[in-house]
């Protein structure tokens, strides 16, 4: 129920709904700026992404490196990119959960 049985003030709606954009693109861009990292073969190889999922980085211990066995260098790299998108997946989570529940599937609105 509305009090006193007017009708939704479109002006307070439409500024709710814009401040909540403003902060879902914050939180975005903030997101982008962040960086996690994903290991694999106990460290072997690490990965550092941003926030957003993007590969930023690559480190591969020389210890992990077998001219002859390429395969699991390349299996612990794959491992290693996927741990840190999981990890950017969890900041998404994070930073963003809360801002797309607020936004209650407006029309327009990115979520």
């Amino acid at each position: 129920m509305i009090p006193g049985g007017g009708q939704p003030n479109m002006q307070q709606l439409l500024q709710q709904a814009q401040k909540m954009q403003q902060d879902l693109a914050r939180a975005q861009e903030e997101l982008a700026l962040t960086e996690v990292e994903g290991q694999a073969g106990g460290g072997l190889v690490t990965a550092t992404v941003n926030g957003s999922g993007e590969l930023r980085g690559l480190v591969i211990d020389p210890k992990a490196v077998d001219p002859e066995d390429t395969e699991t260098l390349a299996d612990l790299v794959v491992a290693a990119v996927k741990a840190a998108n999981d990890n950017a997946q969890k900041l998404q989570q994070e930073k963003l959960g809360p801002l797309a529940e607020g936004l209650g599937g407006m029309p327009g609105l990115p979520f």
